[in-house]
């Protein structure tokens, strides 16, 4: 495995029992692109689970889906593993399905869940029609093959990963269970 950009260290610090608060930090190309308060749900040490209503300004409407004030992001982190699945549900409730981050294996350093993004997603609609694989050409622009083969290996191993579980009949229950 790789070692992420990101400090490797494992203190989550003081306050960060059940809903307790945290940043979580996405940092993309070694620059922070978005950082947000989250609640803490869970942490059994190898997953972090958060909660935080959408973070960014506005609606981003990607056309298989939107995201907007009052939707509410229930989003699982791995220490051991290169992604994140978020589940995005609307303000009252509804599920929208799942977006998944191939990242780094994510660090909760000091109240914050730092994440580092590497391009590739997923999204998966609520009734599993949807799988849609999401931005390989950003992935083949970042230039992280030729920069550190055995980070871009993990990542696609990671998408390819996602895409199984989500068209397999349980979906995401296994790993989120």
């Amino acid at each position: 495995m790789s070692a992420s950009s990101a400090d490797t260290g494992t203190d989550a610090g003081p306050g960060t029992g059940p809903d307790a608060g945290l940043t979580v930090v996405l940092v993309k190309a070694g620059k922070t692109k978005i950082r947000y308060p989250a609640a803490l749900v869970a942490d059994d040490g190898t997953r972090v689970t958060v909660r935080a209503p959408w973070a960014a300004p506005g609606v981003r409407d990607f056309g298989f889906v939107r995201f907007e004030p009052g939707d509410v992001f229930t989003e699982h982190y791995w220490r051991d593993a290169w992604f994140a699945v978020k589940e995005v549900r609307t303000g009252v409730g509804e599920l929208k399905g799942w977006y998944c981050d191939v990242t780094r294996p994510s660090v909760l350093r000091d109240g914050e869940l730092i994440v580092e993004d590497l391009d590739l997603d997923l999204w998966v609609s609520a009734d599993h029609c949807d799988v849609l694989r999401l931005d390989e050409d950003e992935f083949e622009e970042s230039g992280l093959a030729g920069r550190d083969p055995e980070a871009a290996r993990a990542a696609v191993a990671a998408l390819d990963e996602l895409e199984r579980l989500a068209r397999a009949p349980e979906g995401f229950t296994g790993l989120l269970g």
